[in-house]
């Protein structure tokens, strides 16, 4: 059996933990964990070419799979050439040092990079069209990837991202349910919720494909929800009952950053593609509340 090396950036994150778990045990893989800090993984600055280069060289890498990013999507728009830096030049740079290797790369990106103001689902082809920094730089790092790849390159879009790991909407829900006798959540912003386990099995996927099918791809859970919705499912779920929660519009929580209305992902490329179905996101939901709740009842 072939085993492929692979070197995964972000690995403290949401979805880099999620590819830690997933990737346990799978022996088709070696996987070099890597962040800018953390125990058990390697260090690693995505922003250093030279660093880059030697850890490709170093580990015969043949996939490189970017789960790293500036996500503070409000900060962002004070901190644009920070977030360029990271999710858009370091883009670049691994996308380089791959090409130079003969190594391919996954890459994570964002429903940001529409404008949000469509109402049926996006498919890959569809104009796009940021409407904040996030979603600028978010774009230009798919485009230096492209640019610089082409079909050695697989970009997966994404939305709504959740997990048991760091700071997301979902656990921020719940503790807010636990301590609020009352909340409002915006009703008028639509999408997908995605399980971050979810999406590192669809990486998984795009990795041990038959052949490599590069390209630009949709992932996120089945289903649409507005996030007002979406937090009355994590408290029924939770069993959080003392907390009030109303709709409300969004103009009524002024953000620095501009978000997309409607953040629907038309995911039927990916899954005729690689010949899978997509959990639905309040069964995936369900299984990340009962891991939360089960690690700390």
């Amino acid at each position: 059996m072939k085993i492929t090396n692979i070197l995964i950036t972000g690995a403290n994150g949401q979805l880099g933990h999620e590819m830690r778990n997933v990737l346990a045990g799978d022996q088709r893989f070696h996987a070099l964990f890597t962040d800018v800090a953390g125990e058990d993984i390697t260090m690693l600055d995505i922003t250093d070419e030279a660093a880059v280069e030697q850890a490709v060289a170093d580990n015969d890498i043949h996939i490189i799979v970017n789960c790293a990013a500036y996500t503070a999507v409000d900060a962002a728009e004070d901190n644009e050439q920070l977030a360029a830096r990271l999710n858009a030049e370091a883009v670049g740079i691994m996308a380089r040092v791959a090409k130079c290797h003969g190594a391919r790369m996954v890459h994570v990106s964002t429903d940001y990079v529409f404008d949000g103001k469509g109402c049926i689902p996006y498919t890959e082809d569809m104009p796009t069209n940021p409407q904040s920094a996030y979603g600028r730089t978010k774009l230009d790092g798919e485009q230096q990837l492209l640019d610089t790849l082409g079909s050695d390159a697989v970009i997966l879009r994404t939305a709504w991202l959740y997990s048991p790991y760091g700071k997301n909407f979902v656990k921020t829900m719940l503790a807010l349910g636990k301590d609020k006798p009352a909340l409002k959540v915006v009703f008028d912003q639509v999408g997908s919720p995605t399980c971050a386990r979810d999406l590192a099995t669809a990486i998984v996927t795009v990795m041990s494909a038959p052949q490599w099918q590069g390209g630009v791809y949709h992932f996120s859970n089945e289903g649409v929800i507005s996030w007002y919705d979406f937090t009355l499912a994590i408290h029924r779920l939770a069993g959080i009952t003392t907390c009030d929660v109303q709709p409300c519009h969004s103009d009524e929580f002024p953000a620095k950053a501009n978000r997309p209305s409607y953040s629907v992902l038309d995911k039927t490329k990916f899954k005729t593609t690689f010949g899978v179905t997509v959990p639905y996101w309040l069964d995936s939901l369900e299984a990340t509340i009962k891991q939360l709740l089960t690690v700390n009842s």
